[in-house]
């Protein structure tokens, strides 16, 4: 239930708690791919004239690549609520108010659901903290064990692996 009825509000506050699917409109175009329904909860209530404050948290899990090794890892999204909804256009300064038309009879908390899941989403996902990556030269993937490549040798030090090569000889 994501969607009150301004007339419920007038009892007092209202409890709010829904289980979105990870296919459902309000979550296409964000670029990441959810693996668990969005599970939403939350406290709406009134806040003075014309506005309407809501206080929840979502939790779901997304799917992804760690960026070191490329394994498919999953990861837990969780964030936390502070919404405020006004009549009052004037009120919005904040970034996370939403305006309410002057004749809605409805609050539909679902937009601050997608904002916050959006902003929840980490960028870049690990399989684990101490993954080793993959090797730059053979693509190896380093947490398996080494690969076969010989060490890298920097181009500033040749000059003094020649002089070495010449004094062996």
């Amino acid at each position: 239930m994501l969607q009150v009825d301004l007339r419920e509000l007038a009892r007092g506050a209202v409890e709010t708690r829904a289980d979105l699917p990870a296919n459902d409109p309000l979550f296409e175009g964000l670029d990441v791919v959810l693996t668990d329904p969005v599970r939403v909860a939350g406290r709406l209530q009134a806040a003075g004239e014309g506005r309407f404050y809501w206080h929840g948290s979502l939790g779901t899990r997304m799917a992804g690549q760690c960026r070191r090794c490329l394994a498919a890892v999953s990861v837990p999204v969780e964030a936390t609520i502070d919404a405020l909804f006004s009549h009052d256009p004037d009120a919005l300064e904040d970034p996370s108010s939403y305006a309410l038309a002057p004749e809605a009879i409805e609050i539909d908390l679902r937009p601050a659901v997608r904002e916050e899941l959006l902003l929840a989403v980490p960028r870049w996902v690990v399989c684990r903290e101490d993954c080793r990556g993959l090797c730059p030269r053979c693509g190896k993937d380093l947490n398996a064990g080494p690969c076969d490549c010989p060490p890298a040798v920097d181009s500033r030090w040749r000059g003094l692996a020649a002089l070495k090569d010449k004094l062996r000889d």
